[in-house]
């Protein structure tokens, strides 16, 4: 795939500002969209469910706003993008493992830090539900892919942030209702033992690296009152290697979002990290 027109890099400053959000379609979200990217101002935006082909996504309007457009689409459904106010080295297109894999939910990059690189997966996990259907065996065997792939990705010994849209509760702590959640294909043991294996190959949950608290969540439904009742869950992460980690400063949720016009039933997700190893 053709490489993205190049938008010049900023002066390197301390830290790093690396997003992630689940747009819930950019046709609709990108008033939203533009508004946040001025007022949180990140250095990388890694976007899912863009709900767009490559050619109807709004490039040129995001590299008007200072971003390196790098976009992986599909028509109508799923679809994965990267923001970068710095150039791309690498881009890379697809999750490796299935040759057959049509969905658009996997796109890496790589940018340029002070004194390294940093790598940056935007993902968007499928869902899974119904269960009992192919779509539940389709979300299993695509962690498995991710986890082999990280695995490989791991032994770089790179900085390394793989985030996104998991549609993986991690534990009853991450859902307002864990009770509502039990048979859904986002907390199910075996959803959720592959999100553990992602974390015991070395990877850090970046949220929860610095805040354990309970009642912290990246998604409220549309339906039911749920924004306005709290009624959320934690689906969006970002998980980091340990080169990434030791750079760690912090890693919030842009909560406020959501209480927006015409907002992303999620909310999105900000890892920052400093431009030098804090080892």
């Amino acid at each position: 795939m053709p490489q993205p027109h190049v938008v010049a890099a900023p002066a390197f400053l301390s830290d790093m500002q690396i997003a992630t959000w689940n747009i819930n379609g950019i046709k609709a979200r990108l008033p939203v969209l533009l508004e946040w990217l001025k007022e949180a101002n990140p250095d990388i935006c890694c976007l899912q469910e863009i709900k767009s082909v490559n050619e109807g996504f709004p490039t040129q309007i995001l590299e008007d706003a200072g971003y390196n457009v790098a976009v992986h689409g599909q028509k109508a459904f799923n679809g994965v993008a990267i923001l970068s106010k710095r150039p791309f080295d690498e881009v890379s297109y697809g999750l490796p493992g299935d040759d057959s894999d049509e969905q658009s939910r996997y796109l890496e990059a790589v940018v340029q830090l002070d004194d390294t690189i940093i790598r940056v997966a935007s993902i968007y996990l499928p869902n899974g539900n119904p269960v009992d259907s192919p779509k539940y065996s389709y979300k299993l065997a695509w962690m498995d892919r991710l986890i082999a792939h990280a695995k490989q990705l791991l032994k770089l010994e790179e900085p390394l942030v793989l985030a996104g849209d998991y549609n993986v509760i991690p534990q009853s702590q991450d859902a307002k209702r864990p009770e509502l959640w039990v048979n859904d294909a986002l907390a199910l043991p075996q959803s959720r033992a592959r999100f553990r294996s992602l974390l015991n190959l070395g990877l850090t949950d970046a949220l929860r690296a610095v805040n354990t608290d309970a009642g912290i969540y990246t998604f409220w439904d549309y339906q039911a009152g749920a924004w306005k009742r709290d009624n959320g869950i934690r689906i969006d992460h970002a998980l980091l290697s340990p080169q990434a980690v030791d750079r760690l400063e912090e890693c919030r949720i842009d909560k406020h979002v959501r209480g927006w016009t015409k907002p992303s039933d999620h909310v999105p997700l900000v890892v920052t990290v400093s431009e030098a190893d804090n080892a």
